[in-house]
């Protein structure tokens, strides 16, 4: 007899995170910040404990750290990604740990915070990883996409930014359509390059640099970007309501 799998879970009342790490000190100023702000929090020291929870628990988003002992974060991602489930999955990495990052991106995770980290910016991401998952639950990946300032038709392939019709080529919208599916979060390089090109050219990153680059001249209002972020050494995430930095005081 099988171990049963991740229950889902409709989200219906207080979201509830599973907070996995291995640092006592890092858990609770995890818990405090996000029960503070009304979410119901339980915690696990390693990713195989992590799974037992679940189980019985089901969360609505998993925080996990990447390096920790029996099962690390990068293995609890594929673990995650293997059940039916869709939770949410935010990973905390050091400075300088970006093939690991990539690593459990690929793997399923879904976002990162790089320690040492602003508690503001995690609930941020927090909140948006929440809204993804609320929203995403009943999304028909064939059809229209209607999300911030863009309206996207895979039919016609026809996109319209601030309702402005933007004439794309096949690759192009091929990798707008890629990164719609997936906004507001991080997306690797090879995922991408799979997505566009289907498994062809991906030890060549310089073809998708060159694609962003056209796409950004065509749907972007200034030089400066809004609508697709650079994560570096990692990849790209696709803001579709626009990127707005708040001025230096």
């Amino acid at each position: 007899m099988t171990d049963p799998s991740i229950p889902r879970r409709n989200v219906t009342e207080t979201s509830r995170i599973l907070i996995v790490d291995d640092e006592p000190q890092i858990v609770r100023v995890l818990s405090m910040a996000c029960t503070a702000q009304g979410y119901r929090v339980k915690s696990a020291p390693d990713g195989e404990s992590a799974l037992n929870v679940l189980k019985s628990w089901p969360a609505d988003l998993v925080i996990t750290d990447l390096s920790m002992p029996n099962m690390d974060g990068v293995e609890l991602c594929r673990e995650i990604r293997k059940q039916p489930c869709n939770v949410p999955i935010l990973v905390l990495s050091v400075r300088n740990q970006e093939k690991v990052k990539v690593e459990a991106l690929d793997a399923g995770a879904d976002d990162y915070v790089t320690k040492p980290f602003q508690i503001d910016e995690l609930l941020a991401r927090v909140r948006a990883a929440l809204r993804r998952f609320k929203n995403s639950t009943t999304s028909d990946k064939t059809g229209e996409i209607v999300v911030g300032d863009f309206r996207i038709d895979p039919a016609s392939r026809q996109v319209f930014v601030q309702s402005r019709e933007v004439h794309l080529t096949p690759k192009e919208f091929d990798l707008l359509h890629a990164m719609s599916l997936s906004p507001d979060r991080v997306i690797t390089r090879r995922s991408l390059m799979i997505a566009v090109w289907g498994g062809y050219n991906v030890d060549q990153p310089e073809s998708l640099r060159v694609l962003i680059g056209q796409l950004r001249r065509k749907i972007e209002p200034a030089d400066e970007p809004k609508y697709i972020l650079t994560e570096p050494w990692v990849g790209y995430r696709f803001v579709p309501e626009g990127f707005h930095p708040q001025p230096s005081l």
